[in-house]
């Protein structure tokens, strides 16, 4: 998240600056002078803009001047717009009467450049601040933290990190460690956990990163927390160096102010997961397409094979235990959930899955949308929006998800995928429910997006071929 957020700041705003210097410069020429014929030398004014535009990029990327570009007020990004755009018009103009441009270029072109850039940049920078400041505070793209801590500095430590976290940072429960105030809340902020039971309650919560500040507990109380989070696939942070952990898995970093050691069993680049999330967006709206065609066709088959609604949606784990609603065509009989109980007895995956072969509550057209997954085709409505990637892990059920262990529930520390390693291997003839959760694991330990490339490769052979499927 922080990497995301520092692309964000340098080049989406380098981006946005630049265009605003494009705009800024066409309109201050034509106030100048009413068209675009009397300017006089055209060479010349495209060079300056090129000259505006290359002090643009040189400010952004060696100045820094979009540091901390969320936490500043309106006042604060007044003043720095307004010194962006001062220095900028000085060194342009220094060049422009070194290489003799200033004795054929018009200075009132850069007077008026100089105001409508300033209105137009910070206007735009508030507006994507407004947009920021919404966009992470939304359930989904918010990190969701808790805090333990001990008694004595519950309140110290939430005022330094209620100060210093970045804004796309939610603190969602405090656990204390020395004093039993479990049900209290402390500033709204549930407490819910003391000295036991933390990773039992921490797996069933939505969590993304964990924050330790626990200077009195021994080492050993220590290490059974940080591995506790790492085998759920939550990052941890400790605002302390702690040695004998594993160093491939931790990197130094900072939290709220904090320096702290960050154990993580995923690591990434931001850069990569955004390409990744690119892919999402254009495989998810050629999904939607596709799906569009083969809606009224789908549509009609179902409802002359049997009554009940066409899609048929149910809620699922995404990730890190956020909730999302996933959308199928419908394959089974209306009762299929109320007949899953009589048929329990029969399931052939050991483990937490429930599959049996010649499912009785599967309709005559559901087995062939099944055997050619055309099922799955309104998924890629959940992986344009985000709550599913085109590849990842199985989402799992609630029923599913409420028997998770620690280790289980690592398996949700990415987003859920429409296809996977799992499926790609053998699909429905993997008989145990471990033998997912280790080719799921083994996706998120080695995941990359030469992987995922290869994986969707994999997986247009096994629909064609029906690999698998029952």
């Amino acid at each position: 998240m922080k990497q995301k957020n520092k692309i964000i700041e340098v080049y989406g705003l380098w981006f946005v600056d630049l265009i605003c210097i494009v705009i800024s410069f066409v309109a201050a020429t034509y106030i100048r002078f009413g068209n675009f014929k009397d300017m006089g030398d055209q060479s010349i004014h495209f060079l300056v803009c090129l000259c505006l535009m290359l002090f643009g990029t040189v400010y952004n990327f060696f100045i820094d001047w979009n540091r901390n570009f969320l936490r500043r007020s309106i006042w604060k990004e007044a003043y720095r717009v307004l010194q962006y755009n001062a220095i900028m018009i000085l060194v342009v103009t220094f060049l422009m009467v070194l290489v003799k441009w200033a004795d054929v270029f018009s200075r009132l072109v850069l007077a008026y450049f100089f105001v409508l850039n300033f209105f137009l940049c910070l206007a735009v920078h508030m507006a994507i601040k407004k947009f920021l400041y919404t966009y992470y505070a939304s359930e989904q793209n918010s990190v969701k933290v808790m805090v333990i801590t001990e008694s004595s500095q519950i309140d110290f430590t939430l005022d330094r990190l209620e100060k210093e976290l970045d804004i796309y940072y939610q603190i969602v429960a405090l656990a204390c460690m020395d004093d039993d105030l479990r049900g209290k809340e402390i500033r709204g902020i549930p407490v819910v956990a003391g000295k036991e039971g933390l990773i039992e309650v921490a797996t069933q919560m939505a969590l993304d990163e964990a924050f330790l500040s626990l200077p009195d507990i021994s080492r050993k109380k220590l290490e059974q927390i940080i591995r506790g989070f790492g085998d759920m696939g939550v990052n941890c942070h400790y605002n302390l160096e702690l040695p004998g952990m594993e160093a491939n898995r931790s990197k130094v970093d900072s939290f709220g102010n904090y320096t702290v050691i960050t154990y993580t069993r995923f690591q990434s680049s931001y850069k990569r997961m955004m390409i990744k999330r690119w892919m999402d967006i254009a495989g998810g709206f050629m999904g939607m397409l596709i799906t569009l065609i083969c809606l009224p066709f789908v549509a009609l088959a179902i409802k002359l094979d049997s009554s009940g609604p066409v899609l048929f949606s149910q809620v699922r784990i995404g990730r890190n235990g956020r909730r999302f609603k996933i959308y199928k065509f419908r394959s089974m009989y209306m009762d299929a959930e109320e007949r899953k109980k009589e048929l329990e007895a029969e399931n052939e995956m050991q483990g937490l899955m429930f599959k049996i072969e010649n499912d009785p509550r599967i309709t005559k057209v559901g087995a062939f949308l099944r055997k050619t997954s055309i099922d799955e085709l309104p998924q890629f409505y959940n992986v344009f929006k985000g709550d599913m990637s085109l590849v990842g892990t199985r989402p799992p059920t609630q029923d599913e998800f409420e028997k998770y262990n620690q280790y289980y529930r690592r398996r949700i520390s990415m987003t859920p995928g429409l296809t996977g390693m799992w499926q790609v291997s053998g699909r429905s003839n993997i008989e145990d429910f471990d033998d997912v959760v280790k080719y799921d694991l083994e996706y998120i330990d080695n995941w990359s997006l030469r992987l995922d490339i290869k994986i969707l490769f994999q997986t247009i052979g096994v629909v064609l071929f029906g690999k698998g499927a029952k």
